[in-house]
């Protein structure tokens, strides 16, 4: 194995608008192809995840921790040949003390789109805790993925995933029955429990979200209804109990299929902020809206894009009314990577240009995470032939 190399340089970008800031490029290069990061923030910490791909068919999932201004030396949780990878269904990670619990994808048939989430709970040092466990305990042959995770206050983990089971049976018409979306708890020994159907119908490979609000968690994904309207919906668990799905605001976006393009809510104390990608009258959008209640009903749409969005966004508090939303739009000269910051008042700030990117999908879907006002960014690039990760940062007071 190759050594791992940690490499720093100072840039300075030019906005859109006149500002200039400054962007710490914090690169490192790692053996072979990287790709489908998760960046995380935990309790101060920040944690990466990604999967590293030797030669076809032959990969592994790794995690480092970001201390004293460097991505330490990586762990290997797992490695396998008969993976699932894909740019848009990437692991999840979340950290819990002194746990890491991990996802990844294992095939479980020859079917194109027939795999399993398979998780890994394991300690911070490394001492293994749960290997290469389920998470969807269905056995049917069919789509399991698109997994958010997040620490449980008390102890283990919430996780929600997009779930097929149900896809393999035909309704009357003959067409195949939509995918569903699914909740559990991992508990501290990796027992999977209180698992339970949140929505029996939503769109098939839109990314999931979850946050934790003072009554409990939420979950909030693409929904599909009947006439293919695929809006943003919540649900909530109030008080150990699940609520009905409701939307968070009802763009009425009809589509025929899956825009491959999911939410990202997140929570500081009471509020709650969502982030999500839309198509109103023939334009793409990238909008924000703002909870004050635990999420019972959010504010007016706040749009953030300028030119026509490509979305894959993220959304992280700056502070207690102020949100960082991370997008991706085009324009007539190329597509950028950018970031506004929102305020609950509906101000929206100029937007900050992180990088001209690839539009496609080798580009993946960035990730955000602040810390101490600091801006972290990760996403995947191409270059000299392989697929490698970028990580910036940024301070936040010139946004």
């Amino acid at each position: 194995m190759k050594k791992f190399i940690i490499t720093f340089s100072l840039l300075t970008i030019i906005s859109c608008t006149t500002k200039e800031v400054l962007i710490e490029d914090i690169p490192f290069l790692y053996e072979n192809n990287n790709a489908q990061p998760n960046l995380v923030s935990s309790n101060g910490t920040l944690s990466l995840s990604w999967i590293s791909s030797r030669e076809e068919n032959k990969t592994s999932l790794h995690f480092s921790q970001f201390k004293k201004g460097k991505w330490i030396k990586p762990q290997t949780i797992a490695y396998g040949s008969d993976w699932f990878v894909n740019w848009a269904d990437f692991p999840a990670h979340a950290i819990n003390q002194d746990l890491i619990i991990t996802s990844y994808l294992k095939k479980s048939a020859s079917g194109t789109y027939t795999y399993d989430v398979i998780l890994n709970l394991q300690k911070l040092s490394g001492e293994k805790i749960k290997e290469d466990f389920l998470l969807n305990t269905d056995g049917v042959k069919a789509e399991h993925g698109f997994v958010s995770i997040i620490p449980n206050n008390k102890k283990g983990f919430f996780v929600t995933w997009l779930d097929g089971r149900n896809t393999v049976e035909k309704e009357l018409d003959g067409h195949h029955r939509p995918m569903t979306i699914r909740f559990a708890e991992i508990t501290n020994e990796g027992d999977v429990i209180k698992e339970s159907e949140l929505d029996a119908a939503t769109c098939d490979c839109c990314q999931t979200s979850i946050a934790i609000t003072n009554n409990g968690p939420i979950v909030v994904y693409r929904d599909r209804n009947e006439k293919e309207v695929r809006d943003i919906y919540s649900v909530r668990n109030i008080n150990g109990v699940w609520k009905d799905p409701n939307p968070v605001h009802n763009d009425g976006w009809t589509i025929n299929g899956c825009p491959v393009n999911g939410p990202k809510v997140v929570a500081n104390s009471k509020n709650l902020a969502i982030a999500w990608f839309t198509v109103s009258n023939n334009n793409p959008i990238v909008n924000v809206s703002f909870s004050k209640t635990n999420g019972d009903s959010f504010g007016t749409p706040l749009k953030v894009n300028d030119y026509d969005a490509i979305g894959r966004v993220d959304v992280a508090f700056l502070n207690d009314e102020e949100v960082i939303v991370s997008y991706m739009e085009v324009d007539d000269i190329g597509t950028y990577l950018r970031i506004k910051k929102i305020s609950f008042n509906g101000k929206v700030s100029d937007p900050i240009t992180i990088s001209k990117i690839d539009g496609g999908r080798n580009t993946g879907v960035p990730q955000l995470e602040i810390i101490n006002n600091e801006i972290f960014i990760v996403w995947t690039i191409f270059v000299d032939g392989m697929n490698q990760l970028k990580s910036i940062k940024l301070n936040s007071r010139n946004i």
